[in-house]
């Protein structure tokens, strides 16, 4: 092979050793039990095996590129230690379905590394929402006030976001943890496998049942990429709100000094780096899901060389997203909220509006009525240059007979009380949307 052809060509998955030896362990022990291969060459594959295994976790494994990728490096590693023996590891067995399973393997521990990182954040919320349960601040839509809701409320609506992505991961693993190995190349093995006994020894709930399927199948790839992009999508929305939370336009948070860098040359600047490179890692976990479904989108079956790529795709989008739900866990609660701020936002710009057009439609005012009088309230303050509870009850009364001293009492808090049904932001549902989220986890 010329040596640029060796170049271009050598694959990526020099470190997952551990995937590929346990793989070949469990084949290697099925064999031997199945009298495919004597029984002490299988012994003798294992204990070669472990051994290679703790020469690869010391680090005394000098990676030669014209063995190409790591399965073949373990098997010349192998074949160091136990001779001829060796050989028949490859028994019924071949690259096709062999890498297969090793990106079952990887996509399944990775799988579980977001589930236990997206829990992590999303349990962070929670602690921060039933701390901040009745504590306003303006809600938005259009990034304009709208209503108020709770900081606990807004934090939460994050939190649902997370749990739903965990849920994503969970599922993608359920579809991940099926056993290709024993489809062989592409039409299967003429052997008397024993393809339920790998599959338990290595944790696989089932087996495949199509072997032309089970050796070009990326769809769980292309899932894992799936679930990456909207979990890093939803990090750079929250991202982007504390970017614009830590502005002095907003004024909401300050930053803790661990996370967040100042300027080289502007000694007063506080910069929300982390929340800014999270915004800015998404399109890398984004183009890694393009670039698969690409890749998939013209091949025709079994297997292509094409299909190298994916694990590429998946250790590049799991390095983006992993640490940055960690990061997000831990500045969570170290974001000092600057509360009286945000409460005196929550009142501003006429947000109790809807509230006021409420009160007149219990009293009986159909609800499009109500809010043109609320609108021409709403007219009377600008002019005046207050909100709406600091009108005089004379105003309120010249728009609407409708309407009675209690007006003046509506401010913030009751608004927030009134939404007390499941999923309001009242300060009693918050809590109780908090401990349910966490049960959920």
């Amino acid at each position: 092979m010329d040596s640029l052809t060796r170049d271009y060509t050598a694959g990526s998955d020099r470190d997952l050793y551990e995937h590929d030896i346990a793989g070949s362990i469990a084949h290697a022990r099925m064999l031997g039990r199945r009298g495919i291969i004597p029984a002490a060459d299988a012994d003798a594959i294992v204990r070669g095996l472990d051994e290679v295994l703790q020469e690869f976790r010391a680090g005394r494994v000098v990676w030669r590129p014209e063995l190409e990728d790591i399965h073949t490096h373990v098997e010349a590693l192998l074949r160091e230690r136990i001779g001829e023996a060796a050989g028949r590891l490859h028994t019924a067995r071949s690259r096709n379905d062999q890498v297969a399973l090793l990106n079952r393997l990887l996509v399944r521990e990775r799988c579980d590394r977001l589930i236990k990182a997206s829990e992590g954040l999303t349990s962070a919320l929670c602690d921060l929402a039933e701390e901040h349960a009745a504590d306003p601040m303006p809600g938005y839509t259009h990034v304009q006030r709208a209503q108020p809701v709770t900081l606990g409320h807004h934090l939460l609506a994050y939190g649902e976001m997370f749990l739903r992505d965990r849920d994503r991961f969970r599922d993608c693993r359920g579809r991940t943890n099926v056993l290709p190995l024993g489809s062989g190349a592409l039409a299967g093995s003429p052997y008397p496998l024993d393809r339920h006994m790998v599959a338990k020894e290595l944790g696989f709930d089932a087996i495949s049942r199509n072997s032309l399927d089970a050796t070009s199948d990326r769809d769980f790839i292309a899932e894992f990429l799936a679930a990456c992009a909207i979990t890093q999508m939803h990090l750079s929305r929250f991202a982007e709100e504390i970017v614009l939370w830590a502005s002095a336009e907003f004024g909401f948070v300050r930053l803790p000094d661990a996370f967040a860098t100042g300027s080289s040359m502007m000694p007063q600047k506080k910069n929300a780096d982390v929340a800014e490179l999270a915004r800015g890692r998404t399109g890398r976990v984004y183009g890694e899901l393009i670039s698969m479904l690409v890749n998939l989108k013209g091949l025709p079956l079994a297997y292509n060389r094409d299909l190298q790529e994916d694990k590429t795709a998946v250790l590049n989008a799991a390095a983006v997203v992993e640490p940055s739900l960690v990061i997000f866990a831990a500045m969570v609660p170290a974001l000092e909220f600057e509360l009286p701020r945000m409460r005196e936002a929550a009142g501003q710009s006429f947000s109790l509006a809807t509230d006021v057009a409420d009160y007149l439609v219990k009293k009986g005012m159909p609800f499009r009525e109500a809010h043109s009088v609320v609108g021409q309230l709403v007219k009377e303050c600008e002019a005046r240059g207050c909100e709406l509870n600091q009108l005089p009850l004379a105003v309120y009364r010249a728009a609407s007979g409708l309407f009675e001293p209690d007006i003046l009492a509506l401010d913030v808090d009751a608004a927030l009380a009134a939404r007390d049904l499941p999923g309001g932001t009242a300060p009693r549902q918050v809590l109780l949307a908090a401990k349910q989220l966490r049960a959920a986890l």
